[in-house]
């Protein structure tokens, strides 16, 4: 009777081993599966270190390095996969654009221009699942290919003349009432684009990305979808010069 009692617990190790063929296997979690996306981290970072206007505090900013670097972590470990709908995808570049974006300032930080860095569009530092990206590729291999427009005024490039990095995330339910926000303010925005009947003097951004916004239609079509001040067939444009000083607030 003891030899049982003795014996009975490695009789029982090898049926659940060898024996048990019922009992599962454990889930492994898979990052595909993570349909909406949490991005309440990244809106309470810019909530508390971007004003109204756009202006970042990065010396605030780099007190909270630890929690920004855990956003791209986690947004890293769950990239967006085919079946994603295009309001999620969008909302997941976008703030990893920016989210990457301060990350690079504060990693170079005091500077006073997003220019000071070296190639700051072209070093792979954006990581995406198991690769990394520039910001210079998520930008036209990933984001100007999703056939919307305003992303133009939705990601920030960290200087004055840039669309102003909004002090709330991109999310998939807001990213419509978002996209219509950022083209208005960007728009009617008199440090970004002076606007009358007469004349246009617009940002280098409806220059540069001319394609994008007259696949519809004409530039000027493009603006007053958005803009307080309506121009016309007889108003002259031109393009302001771009400041790329650092967008940090004063």
């Amino acid at each position: 009777m003891l030899r049982i009692i003795y014996l009975l617990p490695a009789v029982l190790i090898l049926y659940c081993k060898f024996g048990n063929t019922n009992i599962p296997e454990p889930i492994k979690s898979d990052p595909t599966t993570l349909t909406t996306l949490d991005h309440s981290n990244w809106d309470k970072l810019l909530m508390k270190h971007v004003d109204l206007n756009g202006n970042v505090d990065y010396k605030g900013f780099a007190m909270d390095i630890k929690p920004l670097k855990e956003y791209l972590q986690y947004l890293a470990q769950y990239p967006p996969h085919d079946t994603s709908g295009k309001a999620n995808k969008l909302a997941y570049y976008i703030n990893l654009y920016n989210a990457a974006t301060v990350k690079l300032v504060l990693d170079h930080y005091p500077l006073k221009s997003i220019k000071d860095i070296r190639n700051p569009w072209g070093r792979n530092i954006v990581q995406m699942g198991d690769t990394k990206i520039s910001l210079g590729d998520l930008e036209h291999k990933i984001l100007r290919k999703m056939n919307e427009p305003r992303i133009h005024f939705a990601i920030n490039c960290a200087s004055y003349s840039c669309p102003k990095l909004l002090n709330r995330a991109f999310t998939e339910t807001n990213m419509e009432r978002a996209l219509e926000q950022t083209a208005m303010d960007f728009i009617n925005d008199p440090k970004r684009n002076i606007l009358s009947a007469e004349k246009a003097s617009l940002s280098q951004i409806f220059n540069w990305y001319k394609k994008d916004f007259t696949e519809n239609g004409s530039l000027k079509d493009y603006i007053n979808q958005f803009a307080s001040q309506q121009l016309t067939s007889e108003t002259k444009i031109n393009y302001l010069s771009y400041n790329w000083a650092l967008n940090e607030s004063r």
